[in-house]
């Protein structure tokens, strides 16, 4: 049974870790935190990893349909993304059908998600990466909405800063249903998961 990839997109270090653009990066933390599963560096990947399993019962109870999953955050910066979910696939020897994606979507509003298969990259550097490295956009992807800005500043400044205050209150929950779709495309496919988790 293919292992499945779970890459949560950000830039590394402690300077971006409450960006907007590290959403993708929040909720593989969660997803880690729920597993107590340990984080460990993979310097020759360019990447961190953590490894569970999920079945029917929830993530870590034994059962013959669990499925190993592999957690990542990349080492590189946003826009070479691909480099380290490359070197994953490769050595996971799993596919890009078994590759779940979570990232920042400046398209949806704050509270809103949106799972997929494929599609384009739609301006997104991280995912023009992985394409670019991977040879496909075929992959599924856990879009978590960040908006856009509501004055003159640039997108590229606007996904550098931290939410609000305000934001903070409600990012929590944002985190956590956006693990659970990823744990839902895992078990139950994409239609069950579009259908309960679309908003």
């Amino acid at each position: 049974m293919a292992s499945w990839l779970v890459a949560g997109l950000g830039n590394p270090g402690p300077t971006y870790a409450r960006n907007r653009h590290n959403i993708g990066a929040m909720v593989v933390s969660e997803l880690a935190k729920r597993a107590q599963a340990t984080w460990k560096p993979r310097r020759m990947l360019k990447a961190e990893t953590a490894e569970f399993r999920l079945g029917p019962a929830g993530i870590g109870v034994p059962s013959p349909a669990a499925v190993r999953v592999i957690l990542a955050t990349t080492r590189t910066y946003m826009n070479l993304s691909g480099i380290p979910v490359r070197n994953l696939i490769g050595d996971l020897k799993t596919t890009a059908d078994h590759l779940i994606v979570v990232h920042d979507e400046l398209d949806l509003e704050f509270d809103q998600m949106r799972v997929k298969f494929g599609g384009g990259d739609n301006g997104h550097n991280g995912l023009k990466s992985i394409r670019s490295m991977i040879g496909t956009g075929d992959y599924f992807r856990v879009r978590v909405g960040i908006g856009r800005p509501t004055t003159r500043m640039d997108v590229k400044d606007w996904v550098l800063t931290n939410f609000t205050a305000a934001e903070r209150d409600d990012l929590p929950s944002i985190i956590n249903k956006a693990a659970d779709a990823v744990e839902s495309l895992i078990l139950r496919g994409l239609a069950p998961t579009q259908t309960t988790f679309n908003s």
